[in-house]
């Protein structure tokens, strides 16, 4: 039986990093993870769709490289087939490197489920097959998985491969004529750009009344006419009743309808993973699905964390990372929290759309003074020099009382890049005076944000 200071349950960011982490502070470290290291995200979600859209972004350049002042006579297309190839390639070095800092930091790595069968005087004991481990703590990081709701025909339709989740749309080596994507969030809407610009005709059904969630209304509505310029169809307000053997049937106040499909595309959502990993046998406190921790990641049971998507608190690969190191670090005695207040989001279409914190009508929501200011990306030179079409904008919310930012929505060229800035003015909070005294370098798209400051 092997011993250990920590057993982590899952090899995604939440995982694989915490362990690094916890190895390089001294402790006996075992790591659990039946699939790939590295997770959905590494390996059916964040890097395998970047490295699509990138593939999409060559070739829209390509389309309308007039634009730009270069011809290209014969203006190509996409293989396919070499896009998915080279995504497996990026995949492949990148799940390499993390098995080559797991083992150099000496985390023992067992590729197994992990099942927690019971806490004794001796700790928790975890079972991986057949071999039985003690550890003084676990770490529970085993992700999430898709949401597959009670429609008709849709088990069916998974079972023929008719419809997809994330996993299986990573992974077409054709291209759909007609495809249709079930859920206007940020999985549904990165899919739908990427196979729009490569020749398939898409369709979007939202249930809500708009597509991307909580994101700002104003930058939603700049969004959606980008990727309708594209082709894109969005039906929003819909709700999907049947799915048949050649298409989706939908339902909206005004009645019902049909979209024919050769391929759909299930992206609704993410559930925790917390079934058959023994959780009950410790009586750990979940609540709709999810692992309840606090703020240092700790669970009801003593010594037990839970971190990344399986807490359910937010559901992104920076935020796992985070919250597993805040984990170990409280395990080890360092006084240590985590803060969700000034974590990015990203949508990686084109053009790309960044948030982080309030939004003018969250804000509002809580009771907080708020002032926003909404400036165009045209305030800076590189935008106007690398773009054709003049519609980004930047937005930033302030709490008047403080003087210090709270939140912003970026939707344009780079917005991934340079979000992080006004994510670390958030989380240090920063009075406003002393960000209009940060120098920005020259042309840069993130110079907005120094334009907008002073707009407050």
């Amino acid at each position: 039986m092997g011993a250990y200071d920590l057993v982590i349950l899952g090899g995604g960011p939440a995982g694989y990093n915490a362990a690094e982490r916890a190895a390089k502070k001294g402790m006996s470290v075992c790591l659990l993870e039946k699939n790939e290291l590295g997770g959905v995200c590494l390996t059916e979600g964040c890097v395998p769709s970047k490295t699509l859209l990138n593939s999409a972004k060559v070739y829209n350049y390509v389309c309308h490289s007039e634009n730009y002042g270069v011809e290209v006579s014969d203006k190509g297309g996409v293989s396919q087939q070499a896009v998915i190839d080279r995504k497996n390639k990026v995949v492949k070095r990148l799940v390499t490197g993390v098995k080559a800092k797991l083992k150099a930091a000496g985390v023992t790595v067992i590729k197994a489920e992990g099942y927690i069968s019971e806490k004794t005087e001796e700790g928790f004991i975890v079972t991986a097959d057949d071999e039985k481990l003690t550890a003084k703590n676990i770490l529970i990081a085993t992700g999430s998985s898709a949401v597959i709701p009670n429609i008709k025909g849709l088990r069916e339709g998974l079972d023929a491969g008719f419809v997809l989740t994330n996993r299986e749309c990573l992974n077409l080596t054709e291209i759909p004529e007609k495809f249709v994507i079930i859920g206007g969030g940020v999985i549904g809407l990165e899919m739908a750009d990427y196979y729009a610009t490569v020749g398939s005709k898409v369709t979007v059904i939202e249930m809500a009344d708009k597509i991307a969630g909580n994101l700002d209304s104003g930058v939603t509505e700049i969004l959606q006419k980008a990727l309708s310029k594209k082709g894109i169809e969005f039906l929003t307000s819909a709700e999907v009743t049947e799915i048949t053997d050649g298409g989706v049937l939908y339902r909206t106040a005004d009645g019902t309808g049909e979209v024919a499909a050769d391929k759909v595309l299930l992206s609704i959502g993410r559930r925790a993973n917390t079934q058959n990993i023994g959780l009950e046998n410790i009586g750990v406190e979940l609540c709709r699905g999810s692992i309840v921790t606090n703020d240092k990641l700790q669970t009801n049971v003593s010594g037990a964390y839970a971190a990344g998507d399986v807490n359910g608190k937010v559901m992104l690969a920076h935020t796992a990372y985070r919250e597993g190191e805040v984990a170990v670090n409280v395990m080890a005695g360092d006084a240590d929290v985590m803060n969700y207040s000034a974590i990015p989001s990203v949508i990686y279409t084109s053009p790309e759309v960044a948030s982080v914190g309030e939004t003018a009508d969250t804000a509002a929501k809580k009771g907080i003074n708020a002032k926003s200011i909404k400036i165009s990306l045209m305030y800076s030179g590189r935008y106007i020099a690398e773009n054709t079409d003049y519609t980004g904008v930047c937005r930033l919310v302030a709490d008047a009382d403080k003087n210090t930012l709270i939140g912003a929505q970026i939707i344009g060229s780079y917005a991934s890049e340079y979000i992080v800035a006004v994510a670390s003015l958030i989380d240090l909070e920063v009075d406003i005076e002393r960000v209009k005294k940060l120098v920005f370098p020259h042309p840069t798209v993130a110079e907005v944000i120094r334009e907008a400051v002073f707009e407050i």
